[in-house]
């Protein structure tokens, strides 16, 4: 079975070359996305990675860059909604799981990371409980967060 993936901000923030957020070129991420692609990746884009991107594009200092990359994550994310890319839009969280990640925030914070990649890592979590013959990752350029990676289960 193909391997379910959850797209953290630094793949978008690469897919769409969000200045000072990208390496600049993003060649080796758009080959691994056509590779994952190819082999039937189910590829997850999360709320927070969204609104994260969102974060960063909003702090362009220019306003022309600022609305093109806005621009080009809109797209992106009504791509995902509309079914029309590789990328599947993942569902609000609902109050209780919104409570839980409020109660384990401050622990976490305390570890130097943010809300957003908690929730990343709770997304993780219920996937790798949804795909239990599958292997279940979070894409990312952040080792903490590329650490979360659940081998397929036999």
């Amino acid at each position: 079975m193909s391997a379910v993936a959850i797209v953290d901000t630094t793949i978008v923030c690469e897919l769409l070359a969000i200045p000072g957020k990208s390496q600049g070129d993003a060649t080796p991420i758009l080959r691994m996305l056509e590779e994952k692609v190819a082999r039937g990746e189910k590829l997850f884009l999360p709320l927070a990675a969204v609104f994260e991107t969102g974060n960063h594009v909003g702090g362009l200092p220019s306003g022309t860059t600022r609305r093109h990359c806005a621009d080009k994550l809109v797209s992106m994310v009504t791509d995902a909604l509309e079914l029309r890319s590789p990328f599947v839009a993942m569902q609000l969280p609902d109050p209780d799981l919104m409570r839980t990640w409020l109660t384990e925030f401050p622990d976490w914070a305390t570890r130097g990371s943010g809300l957003g990649d908690l929730s990343i890592q709770h997304d993780w979590r219920r996937l790798c409980a949804l795909h239990r013959g599958r292997r279940v990752y979070i894409w990312s350029l952040d080792q903490h967060l590329s650490s979360y990676d659940r081998p397929a289960e036999i």
